[in-house]
């Protein structure tokens, strides 16, 4: 038999077996990480990863003061003393420590060894969860034996009956020809071979009995540049990788500024590649225009292999509540699914959702409550757009509708004469709309386009119901008329009226 980790789930299988044997349902085209421990070339770093009933932590030890917890009797002896709003202790165990009988200062992340009553004889490993000052019967240097760098959600998640079920030194991989990322299902598995298969992080702000909206904008951001399951590596360096899907967007907040630290997810808010998406594989300072949105808490492997192009599965908690486009019915059932209670204009499961208040999902769980603005099924427009054929256009009419962010968006109707609607979104300046899958002998009915740079009326959008050979669906000459998709329910434009708002929804094929 060969004994392999999926996952860190400890697996018998024949030998012979192949990543396609084991990896029932993979997404294809996500890559995995495999790390061949018999053979790689290891370098131990001053971290070591806690793994607790509760999750995984990763802790930066302080020189030699956490050597006791390398020794493999202490296991056994960790398990959750007490808790309560300022720490959680493991233990007890025998130590040499020397207790000062003095409070000392302590952050949120400190690892801590401490004793009960003053005897060594009975200490602790103590994990600070918020800023505090105590006496937790450490000696006179506080007793600080690391810091938590990635996993600190898992502060929040200690119960009772929790206890450590292993401590080890984190190790560098220094020969990534033995650890590596692959495609290749019909790859052969090794004995002691570890796979990792997809990447979990927990956004900033968001344990499952506590929230905070310290960083809800730029988390949301993250949480819709994800929200497909995958991250996709537009840049690989030494400190970290880069999903950059996304990049381009103005809007990011400047929100959560904190050191970036192994396993650390931010956002860019400006700059060339404002609105990437970072995954960090050291330890870096913190920046003024990144916001810190989450935290790797499984698959970190994954950041420190991935190289340029690669692809993996990503998930991210908690899931991204976005309504807009939705039936008022299916909203509903989210709501519920998800906890939270749904106010809404009209109480009609046929009508589609327009607009949510508060817009971020962590606004919306930390109130437990979100409003609803629907609108009838007549109001919303169903289009499709054609990304293969103008894809530029394409992001920049999703980006002037909110179609980027959301499955509904809006424009206002500025003109209508004959069998031409004109709408007239509102354009960034400085927007680029170079010619793109402009008509050639023909504009088709029901064609729906966007005007380029080459004309005055940059950015105007129309649709034309019937086809033409001499204008495009903006009125415009061919050549100033970007093709961009087309409008699905044509009757409806027929009723629309000037100065009124139209809702569109996306159909994805």
């Amino acid at each position: 038999m060969t004994i392999i980790h999926l996952d860190g789930k400890r697996m018998e299988i024949g030998e012979g077996s192949t990543l396609k044997s084991i990896l029932s349902g993979h997404e294809p085209g996500c890559c995995v990480a495999i790390i061949r421990p018999a053979i790689k070339e290891q370098a131990k770093t001053s971290s070591l990863a806690i793994t607790t009933t509760a999750g995984e932590v990763t802790i930066e030890v302080q020189g030699q003061a956490a050597a006791f917890l390398e020794s493999p009797a202490i296991i056994e002896q960790l398990r959750l003393h007490w808790t309560d709003r300022y720490a959680t202790a493991f233990g007890p165990f025998p130590s040499g420590i020397r207790p000062e009988r003095k409070p000392h200062l302590y952050d949120r992340g400190d690892v801590i060894l401490g004793c009960g009553g003053y005897e060594s004889a009975r200490s602790y490993l103590i994990f600070s969860r918020v800023r505090h000052s105590a006496d937790h019967g450490a000696d006179e240097s506080g007793g600080i034996v690391g810091t938590i760098v990635s996993g600190r959600a898992v502060l929040d998640r200690f119960s009772s009956g929790d206890r450590i079920t292993k401590i080890e030194p984190v190790v560098s991989w220094a020969d990534t020809s033995s650890s590596f990322t692959t495609t290749d299902m019909n790859l052969v598995l090794e004995d002691g071979m570890q796979i990792v298969t997809r990447m979990k992080i927990m956004a900033q702000g968001y344990t499952p009995g506590k929230i905070t909206t310290e960083a809800a904008g730029s988390v949301e951001h993250m949480l819709l540049a994800l929200q497909s399951g995958k991250y996709t590596v537009g840049r690989a360096t030494s400190t970290h990788i880069l999903d950059p899907r996304l990049a381009g967007t103005e809007d990011v907040p400047k929100e959560f500024r904190r050191p970036r630290r192994e396993g650390t997810v931010t956002v860019r808010a400006t700059g060339k590649t404002a609105g990437g998406v970072y995954i960090y594989r050291a330890d870096v300072p913190s920046s003024l225009v990144h916001s810190v949105t989450g935290q790797v808490v499984q698959g970190i492997e994954l950041a420190k292999l991935a190289r340029e192009h690669d692809v993996f599965a990503v998930s991210v908690e908690p899931a991204r509540i976005d309504l807009l486009g939705l039936p008022f019915g299916k909203a509903q059932e989210i709501c519920t699914a998800r906890g939270v209670t749904l106010t809404s204009d009209k109480q009609d499961a046929g009508r589609i959702v327009v607009s949510q208040e508060p817009g971020t999902t962590l606004d919306v769980l930390a109130e437990g409550a979100v409003k609803v603005t629907t609108a009838p099924l007549e109001k919303v427009i169903d289009i499709t757009l054609d990304d293969a054929a103008a894809p530029l256009s394409c992001d920049v009419f999703r980006r002037v509708t909110g179609l980027h962010q959301h499955d509904a968006g809006m424009m206002p109707v500025f003109f209508k004469f004959d069998d031409v609607i004109l709408f007239k979104p509102e354009i960034p300046a400085g927007l680029k709309l170079n010619p793109e899958n402009t008509p050639k002998d023909e504009a088709p009915a029901a064609a729906l386009a966007i005007t380029n740079d080459s004309r005055k009326g940059t950015g105007l959008v129309g649709v034309r119901l019937s086809s033409s050979k001499e204008f495009g669906p903006t009125s415009e000459p061919f050549e100033g008329t970007n093709i961009i998709g087309r409008v699905i329910d044509t009757d409806k434009l027929k009723k629309v009226r000037e100065k009124e708002t139209v809702y569109i929804h996306e159909v994805k094929s």
